[in-house]
């Protein structure tokens, strides 16, 4: 059994690996120069820009071990909170975006003594916030940045689809953002009413105890947090913005080393429509999907090989680092009673 565990688990880490490195060959195989890779030189400026980067790695992880750290109201220590950070990171590079890795938190939670209750309280309040962030940033980057300037690298119907493919996803965002927040805080059982109604329709109804169970969840999450004064909400919510944000700094950093000439502004933007897109995406980690989204985002910025090189780059600090630091973890996970 336990040879058949590791087997799989083996499978799951392989399969989006083998996926990313295709999609790597297929997009930029043909514009391969190794030419032009001898030439990038690690100048003062590109050691600063990757020193950067690994700044926002740790910012991303320290924003989530703060935010575990803060809703379990301190019961979760450093070492805890940190350890939760990284199976879940773990096990959204190993599983479709649509599912996520945060959606087992809970179970995390609950193997480092948080109740299994309270736990799930926290994983819904967690999405709850993710969603929220991308629901109130949308506004105040269109402010800063016109349209022209985030989707403007395509011309004609491209660039409508584009756009189009966008807000469509970000309606989606809103709407679970929207429901989380009544269903935690205002009137769950309506919440539980309205959706138990819904999936009982014929063609919803395999997934209807799913619902059942997310509503129990809702009316518990419910119970834990209506109470809670505003100043309590305030790490949560600076932590989701510090992880978030550095999450999307870390390209920042990366053009600030090799392409130190790009709209860093700019840059933001663009990351916060991929991250968005990448919300829902049907391969492990976003594994192939990452790479065709950055290469179609930054292709006006960064030319020939440099662009692949910088997609790699950006997918170790985003995805691979966290494959590596889950192989070291989940043995150990495993055996832990």
């Amino acid at each position: 059994m336990a040879t058949e565990s590791r087997s799989g688990l083996l499978l799951k880490i392989i399969i989006p690996v083998a996926i990313g490195i295709g999609v790597v060959v297929w997009l930029f195989g043909r514009e391969f120069n190794i030419d032009t890779l001898r030439a990038i030189k690690l100048t003062p400026t590109a050691a600063v820009g990757l020193a950067l980067a690994f700044v926002a790695l740790f910012g991303r992880d320290f924003g989530l071990a703060w935010r575990f750290r803060s809703l379990s109201d301190m019961r979760l220590s450093w070492k805890s909170s940190t350890k939760v950070t990284m199976l879940c990171e773990f096990t959204s590079a190993i599983t479709p975006t649509s599912v996520g890795g945060s959606a087992l938190s809970m179970v995390f939670m609950n193997r480092e003594g948080i109740k299994l209750g309270r736990a799930t309280a926290i994983t819904l309040t967690t999405l709850m916030l993710d969603e929220g962030f991308f629901l109130l940033f949308c506004p105040l980057l269109f402010l800063f940045i016109s349209p022209e300037r985030l989707f403007g690298f395509a011309q004609g119907a491209a660039a409508h689809d584009l756009q189009v493919l966008f807000w469509v996803v970000y309606g989606v965002i809103s709407l679970i953002a929207i429901v989380l927040y009544i269903g935690i805080f205002r009137s769950p059982r309506t919440i539980a009413t309205i959706l138990s109604k819904i999936f009982s329709l014929p063609i919803l109804r395999r997934w209807k105890k799913s619902i059942d169970e997310l509503n129990e969840s809702l009316m518990t999450t419910s119970a834990e947090l209506r109470g809670k004064p505003l100043r309590w909400w305030a790490a949560p919510v600076v932590a989701t913005i510090v992880s978030w944000l550095s999450r999307f700094a870390v390209v920042n950093a990366l053009m600030f080393a090799f392409i130190p000439e790009a709209d860093q502004i700019t840059v933001l933007g663009r990351q916060f429509i991929v991250w968005a897109l990448l919300t829902f995406t049907p391969t492990p980690g976003g594994s192939g999907v990452s790479e065709m989204l950055f290469k179609t985002y930054y292709a006006d910025i960064v030319f020939g090989p440099m662009l692949m090189v910088l997609a790699i780059v950006w997918r170790i600090f985003t995805y691979y680092v966290y494959l590596l630091i889950g192989i070291c973890m989940i043995p150990t996970f495993i055996k832990k009673k």
